[in-house]
């Protein structure tokens, strides 16, 4: 069999889009727009010892596998073309038998995979107990200790690395970002002289929009870099007296009794068995009649299993979990004293904004690379295009869920509808 063969053994034939091998093989349409080509025999290692979208991964950061008709910086076009193409399967006994007779018993011996890959999840776990402190510290500088610089070309201006806001469809990143924290500060109802904190805070974004408005915002990080930079825009725009960004685990902050706390892009990496926890921290930080907004990534439905598929766990977000928006509200409920106000679903405006993301890595495409090197800048061109297809297709969400904490005698002073809408 020649790898062409093989290639659509493994993916399924009929395909549109065009195969092409470095043994000279080919299969699919002469015109199709986007095709592979798998270029290096150490590409064929990792296609046959993780068949499916980890092998892809492997063989696609380190180069040994070209998306062909797209830019690495983003790869949308092709990876839709593949999307509706690609049909993973185990070959049976007879073409596996095929298979290693044609390309050699060598390729289905275990490599190592390209640096960028994180230990496999057994790995972590006899490391260290998942979401303990010190292993979401270490999962945290492994996805965002990447380069501050990389951050600056990927998410431009903002350096807000959460879904954004669309007033519009035809409005720029930075538009959309600024909409965002304006309707989660609307959302919170704050006030000049209130306090914030603002849990797993990135850069600071939502901090320096709150401290601009003369609320007192404190945000934390488990990223070093994240809080260094986060200060320095702090001090550079004169924000020192209402604004703090700590190098911290949100657990550790010790004072209490805000009128508001924000969550923005957190809750992903908490662990759905901590949901528990993790709300009833918010609760108790909160003074009574406060608010909490929770931003989150949500599975579609409750039932789907929470852990991350194997791509995103090794490339992305190590022991990252989603679930469905009903489960998130329904684990808020059951703290005591909070009580869900309004729930809102942002799926289309997040493939707005990894789009502009992917914009934005193909201006600066060189740079990037000098900066973190071509694996990395064509892994995170891959993910974000590819997350791009899921929010389109709802194979995810993206979900604001606001709660109070009632006062002992369970009444609010909160208005008696939306007080963010116009």
């Amino acid at each position: 069999m020649k790898l062409a063969q093989i290639i659509e053994t493994l993916v399924g034939r009929d395909l549109a889009v065009r195969i092409t091998a470095y043994d000279g093989s080919s299969a699919g349409p002469e015109n199709a727009e986007f095709g592979l080509d798998l270029k290096t025999p150490r590409g064929t290692t990792y296609l046959v010892t993780a068949p499916g979208d980890l092998g892809l991964a492997r063989a696609y950061v380190s180069g040994d596998l070209e998306l062909i008709g797209a830019h690495p910086g983003d790869p949308y076009g092709a990876l839709q073309a593949l999307a509706g193409d690609l049909k993973f399967r185990k070959p049976n006994p007879v073409e596996l038998a095929q298979i290693a007779r044609s390309i050699g018993r060598e390729h289905f011996k275990l490599i190592p995979p390209p640096p960028q890959e994180s230990l496999p999840r057994w790995r972590r776990f006899a490391e260290g107990l998942r979401h303990s402190r010190e292993r979401d510290a270490e999962v945290i500088h492994y996805h965002y200790d990447v380069s501050n610089r990389f951050y600056e070309l990927v998410l431009g201006e903002s350096m807000t690395y959460t879904c954004a806001v669309y007033p519009t469809p035809d409005a720029t990143l930075e538009e959309a970002q600024e909409n965002k924290y304006r309707l989660v500060f609307d959302k919170l109802n704050l006030q000049p002289g209130d306090r914030l904190l603002d849990m797993g805070c990135g850069w600071g974004g939502m901090v320096r929009y709150a401290a601009r408005r003369g609320v007192h915002a404190l945000g934390v990080t488990l990223s070093s870099e994240q809080a260094q930079w986060a200060q320095e825009a702090i001090e550079r725009e004169g924000l020192s007296e209402f604004a703090e960004v700590r190098y911290s685990d949100y657990r550790d902050v010790p004072e209490s009794d805000f009128d508001a706390i924000s969550s923005i892009g957190l809750t992903e990496h908490i662990g759905v068995a901590n949901y528990p926890k993790y709300f009833s921290f918010m609760r108790d930080k909160v003074r009574s009649g406060g608010l909490i907004l929770n931003h989150c990534i949500t599975r579609p439905d409750n039932r789907t299993r929470s852990k991350a598929g194997p791509f995103i766990d090794r490339y992305v977000f190590p022991d990252g979990e989603l679930t469905g928006s009903g489960t998130i509200i329904s684990r808020m409920q059951d703290v005591s004293r909070l009580e869900v106000l309004h729930e809102e679903n942002f799926r289309h405006h997040y493939a707005l904004t990894l789009r502009d993301w992917n914009k934005n890595l193909v201006k600066n495409w060189d740079e990037a690379v000098a900066e973190v090197g071509e694996g990395t800048a064509r892994l995170w061109g891959l993910y974000m295009a590819g997350c791009r297809i899921g929010f389109e297709r709802d194979i995810v969400q993206l979900h604001h869920v606001l709660a109070t904490k009632l006062q002992l005698d369970s009444t609010t002073n909160l208005p008696m509808r939306p007080w963010w809408e116009p």
